[in-house]
């Protein structure tokens, strides 16, 4: 009994240090630019950091469009983020990364609705869920987290390469994560299930987004699209993600969280910096963390990177005519 209490004081302490330091150094963005006339996509923007990130365009002058799978906290979301911003131009949509089907669906929607696009923000993750796949065949984690937003992006990319110019390209900001640091890109187990260590499927996934991002660099830069992406981390946020996990030990994780972590607040600061900053502008395939760049986008070398981009397409089912297409300058 004692040993294990000790332990316990032992994990308790440190996470305390770690949220004490992190809260310490963390850095705010100050970028004061306007965005009248420019549209914002926030993924998972209906709650914790991506409901603050919104918020934060949406006082700028953005449109704001916010997606979430949840009716009832979109509706509640787009409410609140009418009334603080001042704004009638914020509007939630349904979307469900999880779902290929509402991910074509969504996207289609808004080519067919929206005349630019100059932000889009790939926010939305589950934590750690329990052993089981999505109705494509897809472990759940790595749909939501990562080819979710995969698909999104390239079906989303006509429109982001019609808003951007060289002097203002669109931008593409990837959430990642600091437990990036334990992932690995097996690609024979990229859609596995059979993990005994959950977090490890969530650590692949926000690495999946870091070396993607590299990848899609290099295919937008051969063809001059004027569009850079580049990945946050936003350091231990308390925020619901680990809500998903239906339990009391989800609870305990999520009150933990709230209590020794960033606020959502402070966990945006980041990805607003990357989305607002002129010389974040400048690069692409970075990852940032506390306002600046800090590497690693290149941490699995250009040629996993581009079997990743193979392998992640053929599980979203995006054959290389409709690959093309995407990509193309139109």
């Amino acid at each position: 009994m004692w040993p294990l209490l000790a332990v316990f004081a032992a994990v308790l302490a440190l996470a305390f240090t770690v949220g004490f330091y992190q809260k310490k150094t963390n850095a705010v963005c100050s970028s004061r630019r306007r965005l009248d006339g420019r549209t914002a996509l926030v993924t998972g923007g209906t709650a914790g950091m991506g409901l603050r990130i919104a918020r934060d365009l949406a006082n700028r002058g953005a449109r704001v469009i916010v997606a979430c799978p949840y009716p009832g906290e979109g509706a509640a979301a787009e409410r609140l983020l009418r009334e603080r911003s001042g704004s009638e131009a914020v509007v939630f949509k349904h979307l469900d990364l999880g779902s290929l089907q509402s991910v074509r669906k969504f996207a289609a929607d808004l080519l067919d609705s929206e005349e630019r696009l100059d932000l889009l923000i790939n926010n939305a993750g589950v934590g750690i869920v329990g052993d089981f796949v999505t109705k494509d065949g897809l472990n759940f984690i790595m749909a939501v987290n990562y080819f979710g937003h995969f698909l999104l992006t390239l079906l989303l990319m006509p429109l982001l390469r019609r808003s951007g110019c060289a002097e203002e390209p669109s931008r593409i900001v990837n959430t990642t994560s600091v437990l990036r640091h334990i992932g690995r890109i097996d690609l024979d187990k990229l859609n596995a299930t059979d993990y005994w260590f959950k977090v490890q499927i969530y650590g692949n996934s926000k690495l999946a987004l870091v070396v993607w991002a590299r990848e899609l660099t290099a295919r937008l830069r051969s063809t001059g699209a004027p569009v850079v992406v580049n990945s946050v981390d936003p350091g231990a946020v308390g925020t619901a993600i680990f809500d998903c996990i239906g339990s009391l030990k989800g609870m305990v994780l999520t009150l933990l969280f709230r209590s020794l972590f960033k606020t959502p607040w402070q966990g945006a600061q980041t990805a607003l910096h990357v989305a607002l900053d002129d010389r974040a502008g400048e690069v692409s395939g970075e990852v940032f963390k506390n306002c600046r760049a800090v590497g690693g986008g290149g941490v699995c070398g250009p040629e996993l990177a581009r079997r990743l981009w193979q392998r992640s397409a053929q599980l979203v089912r995006l054959d290389e005519d409709e690959l093309a297409r995407c990509l193309a300058d139109t």
